[in-house]
């Protein structure tokens, strides 16, 4: 696989404008993969810029890791001229995205019922908390629907509810707006009219949760957390290994178990009756996987992954997010790639997560600075206001 990165008129996007009104996450998610894809992605910042270049802690990264491949612009949408101004850029572009408040952008003037009847052709996507419905005016994070939409349920100990930990909703709220967009930008070609998008983290939430509530349709039974699930597996866990590595081994079939007995040179627990079924396995996985687990912390991590890989045996040594700055796979597959920031520096971003005709969409620009692109955006409005 090729890891060139296509330029934006090789990429399928092209000739798509966008402007955003978004701050930390979910909005910014959309943005960057419309940019990504090759449209032109114009982020409308306040003066001083978006508070999220500036978050501390767990929010430090949000602004590199979805804000790349973007013009800036400084605006002030609070003010009239402000306002005015953006009225007159939207009129050029494609699509707007959005994820404030409830009810904002009808404060400004810049909601799709008010801009639609200006621009029929407009594409308007709102991220929200939640779709239209009794929850639609509440206020929401991450975390909030993560409780509500059964994930942090899932995810914790019983009577322990444990967000998951990642802004999984956001990202994925993001991504679902820019699906919106390709199905609108698609229908558009066939009606020639633009129409509202909208992608909310509840509903988000929801679907991630949607294969638990079919659970509990088809068995009348609340599912458990994970942590205190039934497994459909006899080995599937996490095992401490020689000086205290952890590895996640699954052995999902008949054949797996017999392989892993093999690997781990451990004849008798093949041999033994009353393992010699998953079903049987699964009886008896208590007593299991304390078997497996003294054999195993005899074994050190970098001697047993080879054999289990070459064995096809599922894996995994536990990663935490910066040891995939130096992942093998990660960077010799083009995934991991180096970005120069806005202060000068270079980090390396993480792509997304597909190839198109065998090349990944990548960086294409350092990540702007505030208000980078503001003299050159605007001046194209005044250049085309009749002489």
């Amino acid at each position: 696989m090729s890891t060139e990165h296509p330029t934006s008129a090789d990429l399928p996007l092209a000739g798509v404008r966008v402007v955003e009104f978004t701050h930390m996450v979910m909005g910014p998610t959309c943005g960057m993969i419309l940019a990504d894809l090759g449209a032109e992605v114009i982020k409308i910042e306040p003066p001083g810029g978006d508070k999220t270049r500036r978050l501390p802690g767990l929010g430090i990264g949000f602004f590199r890791a979805f804000n790349r491949n973007k013009k800036s612009v400084v605006l002030d949408i609070s003010t009239p001229e402000g306002r005015a101004t953006a009225t007159e850029l939207i009129g050029g572009c494609d699509v707007v995205l959005e994820n404030f408040r409830p009810g904002l952008m009808t404060e400004f003037g810049l909601d799709h019922v008010t801009l639609s009847k200006r621009y029929p052709r407009l594409i308007y996507v709102s991220h929200k908390g939640f779709l239209p419905g009794p929850y639609e005016n509440r206020l929401a994070l991450d975390e909030v629907v993560q409780m509500m939409g059964g994930l942090s349920y899932m995810t914790g100990p019983e009577g322990r509810p444990l967000r998951a930990g990642t802004s999984v909703n956001d990202i994925m709220g993001g991504m679902f707006g820019a699906i919106g967009v390709l199905a609108a930008l698609r229908e558009r070609e066939r009606t020639g009219r633009g129409q509202e998008v909208q992608s909310a983290l509840f509903e988000n939430c929801v679907f991630l949760s949607s294969q638990h509530m079919q659970q509990f349709a088809m068995t009348g039974e609340p599912p458990p957390p994970m942590p205190s699930r039934v497994s459909a597996w006899s080995v599937y866990d996490v095992f401490t290994l020689a000086d205290g590595e952890q590895l996640f081994i699954g052995a999902v079939s008949d054949k797996q178990f017999l392989t892993l007995c093999r690997v781990l040179e451990s004849p008798e627990l093949a041999a033994d009756p009353a393992l010699a079924d998953n079903a049987l396995r699964v009886a008896v996985r208590p007593a299991l996987l304390a078997r497996l687990g003294e054999i195993l912390r005899h074994h050190r991590v970098d001697e047993l992954a080879p054999k289990l890989e070459a064995a096809g045996i599922p894996y995994a040594p536990i990663v935490r997010p910066d040891q995939l700055m130096t992942d093998p796979h990660l960077l010799q597959s083009g995934g991991l790639v180096p970005m120069e920031c806005d202060d000068g520096s270079t980090t390396g971003v993480v792509l997304l997560p597909l190839t198109l005709g065998g090349r990944r969409p990548g960086v294409r620009q350092p990540l702007a600075r505030v208000g980078e692109h503001t003299d050159e955006v605007l001046g194209q409005l005044v250049s085309r206001e009749p002489a």
